[in-house]
């Protein structure tokens, strides 16, 4: 099978392999990191996604919280096992999805013109949101509006059911694809290797890892002081950022208009970008730049040809990218994503075939319990899963009773376990996740067309359809690190309320400091209009009447994006060419900003042609990921010094006056 074949994924196999011990990681310096991702990291994270647009901090913050208790614990004369250090990088993982900072876009989904103008600010339940009254007459805030209160609860709830369901289908794809059909997770060493980099500096042992891991931090650290805490800095202490790299991107649009007609131009100048196509297959990234070209030209011949029809020269980047999406890309994305859906179980369908031929597979493995490795009983994980699935039906159908039941049974018994064997099984064959484009939102306007129901409540409610196959990769992680899966169940419950509480508040004070969007959060002031605009594109599909999404949706521009994905594939099979190539052309055109798969082509050009031949192509496989890691980590250490000034000085300000 082309997927198993494939060069570079052989050489993500051979990067790490599992120890042969596993030891317990959760301790009660964890619980202190808990303390400290919550209430630092997770609101620098919150901030910075709302000024810069992306998460600033992201992986920044899980290496940045290791690297700090590493340091303290040496000079605390502690030795921090490789365990803990991986289940503290767990647990930042946990921390940066603050549960309640969708309020924060709530409320202006709420209150937006784009809800106005489609007459959807009415249909919003209280549940969802309190009404526009509600929010402006209590002002900015979520504590002391009692209108806030049912979907704070909401959120609580679904964390606590979402924390049990972590070990329940998921897990069981897990045994069922590592351990009995022992499939390799070629991805799955990228998340683990700085753990044991770290582990390693801990022990004082002065190897490669450790050397690579520091250099990537120098140049986070440099980096991070042009792009994040000058502005930052000079904001807080002269009322006016100082931007050497323009943030979120360099706006282009207004002068390429005329040449290139309908094509959203930007440059977003990050050095990151880099450093991460020096990590991912080298194919992948060249499908995804071939995705962006390609759309230099088409989007000029489709303007002419009179299907590009909402655009016009007065339009920026985010306008420009929005009214394509709705006149042609929406339906070309579909099309294309649908072929990679065939293409998945199709690999599926060979590789059972091919076990079959060998003498199957060996099902008694799901049934023994290691020990060492912390395994939960297989029936038991199954059992979360009918708890876990049950219990979201039942919210569901108590939120929106006029929706038809039988739609959440279908979604969470069926479609469910199905997509998340199929991105299972891929992600252990190919690293790649199986994703069936908008198959949620036909399932709402479908059933919302054979029944009574008309509203937006749905599109807000916590349906069974989860994709549990990407979970899987993380069990990899935690098993190649060598820490017992009960590390992992304690960590879990541990975070929850320190996370709940610390998200809820740092909303409230964020929120606090100025409107959003306003100016004083850049990327949410320059953004979020259009998410609004196309989100409630969405939800007005389900209120009856005519709607511009099914204006969007284009049958035969659907099935032409089919057939390019089958050709395409096809071709590259028969030929014997890189599969991954078609899943970077997909990535591509589902890119909100194309032009960044620049910089990500000039790194995988210099970690193949010149890095490869200096190292080899093995050695440099297993250091690209840790200096990924490291610049992570000193990026991290810069905005979260950057983002705590600016955040103080705001503070002192507004207690001033």
């Amino acid at each position: 099978m082309a997927h198993e074949h494939d060069r570079e994924l052989e050489q993500y196999r051979r990067i790490m392999t599992p120890p042969e011990q596993f030891e317990e990681g959760f301790s009660w310096r964890t619980v202190v990191g808990a303390v400290f991702l919550g209430f630092v990291m997770m609101p620098a994270s919150m901030y910075m996604g709302l000024v810069v647009g992306h998460n600033a901090i992201g992986e920044a913050a899980r290496w940045v919280t290791v690297i700090l208790f590493l340091e303290v614990a040496k000079r605390s004369m502690v030795s921090l096992k490789q365990q803990e250090l991986y289940v503290l990088y767990y647990m930042a993982g946990l921390a940066l999805g603050s549960p309640f900072e969708g309020l924060l876009f709530r409320q202006y989904l709420v209150v937006s013109p784009a809800a106005e103008n489609l007459q959807l600010t009415p249909l919003f339940p209280d549940w969802v949101a309190p009404s526009k009254e509600a929010i402006e007459g209590a002002g900015r805030t979520f504590i002391k509006n009692s209108g806030w209160y049912l979907p704070i609860a909401l959120i609580v709830l679904g964390q606590v059911i979402g924390r049990i369901d972590a070990f329940g289908l998921g897990y069981f794809l897990y045994r069922l694809t590592s351990d009995v059909e022992r499939l390799p997770f070629p991805m799955a060493p990228v998340g683990a290797s700085g753990a044991v980099a770290l582990a390693e500096s801990a022990q004082e042992k002065q190897t490669w890892r450790w050397r690579t891991f520091s250099i990537g931090s120098m140049l986070g650290l440099a980096y991070g002081t042009i792009y994040f805490a000058i502005p930052a800095v000079t904001g807080a202490l002269f009322g006016q950022s100082i931007q050497i790299v323009p943030i979120p991107f360099i706006e282009l649009t207004d002068k390429t208009a005329d040449v290139l007609p309908a094509v959203p131009m930007s440059l977003t100048v990050d050095f990151g970008l880099i450093i991460i196509g020096f990590v991912l297959p080298f194919w992948a990234v060249v499908g995804g730049l071939v995705a962006a070209i390609s759309m230099l030209v088409m989007n000029p011949l489709l303007y002419k040809m009179g299907v590009l029809h909402t655009w016009n020269p007065s339009m920026m980047t985010p306008e420009t990218g929005l009214a394509n999406y709705i006149d042609f890309y929406m339906s070309w994305i579909i099309g294309v994503m649908l072929a990679i859906a065939l293409i998945g179980f199709y690999a599926i369908y060979r590789g059972v075939k091919t076990a079959k031929s060998t003498g199957g597979y060996d099902f008694k493995r799901l049934f023994v319990k290691n020990r060492a490795r912390g395994d939960i009983n297989i029936w038991i994980s199954l059992g979360i899963y009918l708890f876990s699935t049950s219990s979201y039906i039942v919210i569901c159908h108590l939120l929106v009773p006029d929706f038809p039941i039988w739609f959440f049974f279908l979604y969470g018994f069926v479609y469910t376990p199905v997509v998340s064997y199929a991105t299972a099984r891929l992600e252990g064959m190919a690293g790649q996740a199986l994703y069936i484009p908008f198959i949620r939102e036909a399932g709402f306007i479908l059933a919302s067309r054979i029944s009574s129901y008309r509203g937006i409540g749905i599109w807000f409610a916590p349906i069974p359809s989860h994709n549990y196959g990407m979970q899987t990769v993380g069990f990899r992680q935690v098993e190649l690190t060598g820490t017992n899966l009960r590390s992992i169940v304690k960590t879990e419950f541990m975070v929850v309320p320190i996370i709940l509480l610390a998200s809820i508040v740092f909303s409230e004070f964020i929120w606090s400091l100025a409107a959003i969007p306003s100016e004083a959060y850049p990327f949410a002031n320059k953004m979020w209009d259009m998410g609004a605009r196309q989100q409630l594109l969405l939800f007005s599909s389900t209120t009856g009447g005519e709607s511009l999404f099914y204006d969007a949706l284009n049958p035969s521009v659907i099935g032409l994006g089919l057939a390019v994905g089958l050709i395409l594939y096809t071709f590259l099979n028969a030929f014997g060419l890189p599969i991954l190539f078609i899943y970077g052309v997909v990535r591509g055109f589902g890119h909100a900003m194309p032009q960044t798969l620049i910089f990500e082509f000039l790194g995988a050009l210099i970690g193949r042609f010149y890095f490869e031949k200096r190292f080899g192509s093995d050695k440099w496989r297993r250091y690209a990921p840790v200096l990924l890691a490291g610049y992570g980590c000193g990026v991290g250490l810069v905005s979260a010094a950057s983002i705590a000034i600016g955040m103080i000085a705001k503070s002192v300000s507004q207690m001033l006056y």
